[in-house]
């Protein structure tokens, strides 16, 4: 498997893991922090996806827009983890996950002209 497609593999595992997750959080956030969470796991991968089909510019701009779906998450996943919807393992298991894909993604930005 080459590199470009570990992180579609990737980005699918953590989005198998984390949506299950948030049902678990507390029903009185399901429409606040828990859609937010979920919305901006998939919005990461659509544009993931937007931008393997898209090329030069669009496809750069496309990989920014992942970088800042990125970022969103890694914040709903704090939030989740001070607020303690996520044991210590959990969270360090999508810490990993998330920084895992942030580096593949860091990677498929470099090879894109700007």
């Amino acid at each position: 498997m080459n590199d470009d497609m570990v992180i579609f593999t990737r980005t699918y595992d953590f989005v198998s893991w984390v949506i299950p997750q948030t049902l678990r959080f507390p029903r009185s956030q399901r429409f606040i922090v828990t859609e937010r969470l979920q919305h901006a796991t998939l919005d990461f991968q659509e544009h993931l996806i937007e931008a393997n089909v898209a090329r030069g510019k669009a496809r750069a701009d496309k990989l920014r827009e992942a970088d800042a779906a990125l970022t969103k998450i890694r914040l709903y996943l704090r939030l989740c983890q001070r607020w303690q919807w996520f044991s210590n393992g959990q969270y360090e298991h999508a810490s990993a996950m998330v920084a895992e894909i942030g580096k593949l993604l860091g990677g498929w930005l470099k090879t894109v002209p700007i």
